[in-house]
């Protein structure tokens, strides 16, 4: 897949295209469905299908304070949506200038002069513009004048429930990780860099990968986990905590992985933690001894649970 960043990459992008357009936080099944009509609506013209996102969430600019905390870092984002068969993604600043733009001027700058759209697919509920004047009706009037189609795709329910970003995000702050994974279609990642940490994790027998996270995305509630950490192409089995640390004093709010059966040095790498199970509380131990044993126990359990 083929990645546009900037206003200006679009006089890279050549032939006539299918259009997508959302912040598409997490890449649900809600987003699927609109990419696979796009990828399928493209393949029928003989075109190229092009999502286009933005680099950060509208909110933050138009109503800073307001912007929810993020399921995906732009990188993982581009990643879920290249899985979904789109030819090409382009990430557009969202400033302050670009945040006036009325919805005529997205039409016309982006879809028709940037990528010569035929054809728009979009979720129902996806608004676009000055104030969020557009929608799915704008583009269908636009487009009679200025030569393309649209289509809305609707929204996804499971169980009874909408899939939804803001539905993702408020289940991982509670620790439950069932409906994200439903709604998701996979397990729940948080990436980040291996920072040098206070060094209790060795001392203790069990060191520990702290992953240092894109201050704008969201971590889990505060618990210890099962799951897996991504490092390269390779998966190893971990024992993640999301917490403060309360033994040793309250720390930040953090993610560190105990990578089972596996040595090295992690400091300066990427690492994805996939998060499978909760398995409990964070707690605040008498002695370190104390701690030891739960951990080895959590580590157990771990390694029990993930295959």
């Amino acid at each position: 897949m083929e990645v546009l960043r900037g206003i200006d990459a679009l006089s890279d992008h050549e032939g006539p295209s299918v259009v997508t357009v959302g912040f598409f936080d997490g890449v649900h099944l809600g987003h699927q469905a609109v990419f696979k009509r796009a990828v399928a609506s493209a393949a029928e013209r003989g075109l190229t299908s092009v999502a286009v996102t933005f680099d950060r969430h509208p909110r933050e600019v138009v109503s800073p304070g307001s912007e929810p905390r993020l399921l995906t870092t732009t990188e993982r984002k581009a990643s879920l949506i290249e899985q979904t068969g789109i030819d090409k993604l382009v990430v557009l600043p969202f400033t302050e200038e670009f945040s006036r733009w009325t919805a005529q001027d997205f039409i016309e700058r982006v879809l028709v002069a940037g990528l010569s759209a035929e054809h728009a697919v979009i979720g129902v509920n996806f608004t676009f513009g000055h104030k969020a004047q557009g929608n799915i009706g704008t583009l269908e009037s636009v487009g009679e004048i200025a030569g393309f189609t649209a289509e809305a795709v609707g929204l996804v329910e499971l169980d009874g429930s909408r899939v939804s970003s803001s539905s993702v995000r408020a289940s991982l702050s509670e620790g439950d990780l069932s409906w994200p994974e439903l709604a998701l279609g996979r397990r729940f990642i948080v990436d980040g860099e291996v920072t040098s940490g206070a060094g209790r994790g060795t001392g203790l027998g069990y060191p520990t990968a702290n992953l240092r996270t894109w201050p704008r995305l969201l971590l889990p509630g505060n618990g210890i986990y099962a799951g897996r950490a991504q490092l390269g192409g390779e998966w190893h089995v971990a024992a993640i905590s999301v917490g403060t640390n309360p033994t040793f004093g309250i720390e930040p709010l953090h993610v560190e992985a105990y990578l089972l059966d596996f040595e090295g040095d992690l400091r300066g790498k990427h690492l994805g933690v996939e998060f499978w199970a909760r398995l409990r509380d964070e707690a605040k131990y008498d002695t370190p001894e104390a701690l030891v044993a739960q951990i080895a126990a959590d580590v157990e359990q771990t390694r029990a649970l993930v295959t």
